[in-house]
């Protein structure tokens, strides 16, 4: 997460909001936040209760582990789905890629 932070005028410059999501508690968040030195461009969305209810409608939520696959998805303005990549929790996303992504939506 701290990689959209060093690459947010990247994001800034195709018109792109980045929000964190995770089925985790408000404080669960700000203890995350803290952990990493802070998120202090982009908010955070405690999808706690009821519990999934926005990862559900991006299909990245895991109905037998109680938790949301580590995705990233990009939503045009008129609220299309126009690119999924889930990873295993390891990896860090190419914000290259994100931007080739955006890039194309233009």
């Amino acid at each position: 997460m701290p990689g959209f932070e060093a690459e947010m005028a990247d994001f800034e410059r195709y018109d792109a909001q980045v929000v964190g999501i995770s089925v985790d508690s408000i404080p669960s968040h700000i203890a995350f936040a803290r952990s990493i030195g802070g998120i202090h461009t982009y908010p955070l969305l405690a999808d706690f209760h009821p519990k999934g209810e926005v990862s559900k409608k991006y299909g990245v939520y895991k109905e037998d582990k109680g938790h949301c696959e580590r995705a990233i998805v990009i939503v045009d303005k008129q609220g299309i789905i126009r690119y999924i990549d889930v990873h295993v929790i390891s990896e860090a996303p190419d914000n290259a890629q994100l931007i080739e992504v955006l890039r194309d939506l233009e």
